[in-house]
């Protein structure tokens, strides 16, 4: 299950113990006894956590120990608190098929569902994801954020809000929202199913967009009248443009549609000299993958390695823009090796050391062909999983404190690879996210900075 195993053998734990790493990992230990409930747990540091469950224990404690009940130990090293909870998630799901959800404490993530498969389509919001033909947008910080959105949202349309299933009749009252014209009443037939039609059309462009089809909708409006001189028609436009602003402002980042809800997160990894790659498709997380860094200096500080044997053998990376401008070539420059030059040093794995072979390769083609195995035979998951997986991510993203970053694609599905490639650094470096700069003020820096240092040299 876990990739590691070891076999507890009390009289010599202390050479257990020192084999194991005092580093964050999850792990499972089972007991002599088949039938016994084996334990699951992570950990922030795995040898003082089996220490504690394995070592000598004082009689007169009440602290869990298990020494004399457990014979094997299985454990799987992980590089962030995320890949640990994910970890854990699968574990116990396999583990724990019916008990898993109760000791993860997971809770579904809010969202708002447009309920498309009904003759007159409506916005509700829910934390569960059926099987109909409804759309899903989120996941919203909480129940309350994702009700205000989608009220304050449908302020700027004329679909129904009530629940009731309708069955139009001409002498049906109508409720607040058609005597206040902000709804188009088909509940007394108060339009044509084509002209329900369109609005929910606009509606659902809306939330596949993030509200960008209607400021486009409406600025394009507001230029139109301008030119032919309605200037009152114009003022109009420009004011509910300026009412809409706020209310596309309180969208997290992360609510998209759900089936075109593409991302890439970063994490840093166990591993130095790498960080892991979370693909986010369709709301879903795959499992993690290791991308090599070649050439760091020192390891990552979430990895808990020693930097002793990167200042024994040193290696740079020669970073130089492109003569198109729009890529950064890696050359691995090892010790012994001059600029322009490349080596590669011992301590990068085998993998990576082929990709420094011959030629430069960008860090973005690196990415690309990294990202591009695991796409191809992406596995479908239920929409229980799918659930999961979504309240997992929504857990991370909306914590005050979190580690490692997360990039979401654009609406053709493209992700910001330029981004990406400085989101790899600050999390193999610890730093914390910045703000994105534009491409050429950026690059100017950056260059103006490379000029310097050769220059100095």
């Amino acid at each position: 299950m876990l990739p590691h195993r070891l076999d507890f053998h009390p009289e010599r734990d202390s050479d257990l113990f020192a084999s194991v790493p005092a580093a964050p990992a999850v792990f499972l230990l089972r007991g002599r006894d088949p039938e016994a409930e084996p334990y699951v747990s992570k950990t922030a540091n795995l040898r003082r956590r089996l220490i504690r469950l394995l070592g000598h224990s004082d009689e007169r404690t009440r602290k869990l120990n298990l020494r004399e009940r457990v014979a094997t130990i299985e454990y799987a090293p992980t590089g962030s608190d995320f890949e640990s909870g994910f970890v854990l998630y699968k574990t116990l799901r396999e583990v724990f098929p019916k008990t898993y959800q109760d000791r993860l404490r997971l809770r579904g993530a809010p969202l708002a569902r447009y309920r498309l498969e009904n003759r007159y389509p409506r916005v509700s919001i829910t934390t569960h994801i059926s099987g109909s033909k409804s759309a899903y947008y989120g996941p919203f910080p909480s129940r309350a954020a994702a009700e205000k959105f989608a009220n304050d949202s449908l302020d700027f349309f004329k679909i129904r809000r009530c629940v009731e299933e309708l069955n139009p009749d001409p002498k049906f009252p109508g409720c607040v929202y058609s005597e206040m014209k902000m709804c188009l009443a088909p509940c007394f037939q108060g339009c044509s199913d084509e002209q329900y039609s369109d609005e929910v059309a606009r509606v659902e462009s809306f939330f596949d967009s993030r509200g960008q089809s209607l400021v486009r909708e409406i600025s394009a409006a507001r230029d139109k009248a301008s030119a032919d001189l309605e200037f009152e028609t114009a003022a109009s436009l420009h004011t509910q443009l300026e009412k809409l602003k706020p209310v596309l402002s309180q969208l997290p980042e992360i609510v998209h549609r759900l089936d075109r809800l593409d991302a890439l997160m970063i994490q840093p990894s166990s591993q130095p000299n790498a960080v892991m790659f979370f693909r986010i498709h369709a709301a879903c997380l795959s499992d993690p993958i290791t991308f090599p860094l070649p050439g760091m200096l020192g390891s990552s500080p979430h990895s808990g390695a020693s930097q002793s044997a990167a200042k024994e053998a040193p290696a740079a990376i020669e970073n130089r823009q492109s003569t198109s401008g729009n890529a950064v070539d890696l050359r691995i420059v090892g010790p012994g090796a001059s600029p322009g030059q490349p080596s590669v040093s011992p301590e990068i794995p085998a993998a990576a050391a082929a990709l420094g072979r011959g030629k430069s390769h960008s860090m973005e083609s690196r990415v690309l062909e990294v990202l591009g195995q695991p796409k191809a035979a992406a596995p479908t998951y239920s929409r229980q999983e799918t659930a999961e997986h979504l309240a997992i991510l929504k857990r991370w993203f909306y914590r005050t404190s979190k580690v490692g970053e997360i990039f979401f694609a654009d609406e053709n599905g493209d992700l910001p690879m330029r981004r990406i490639v400085r989101g790899i650094s600050r999390v193999f470096r610890g730093e914390k996210p910045a703000a994105d700069l534009s491409e050429t003020a950026r690059d100017y820096w950056i260059n103006r900075g490379r000029e310097a240092e050769l220059g100095d040299q």
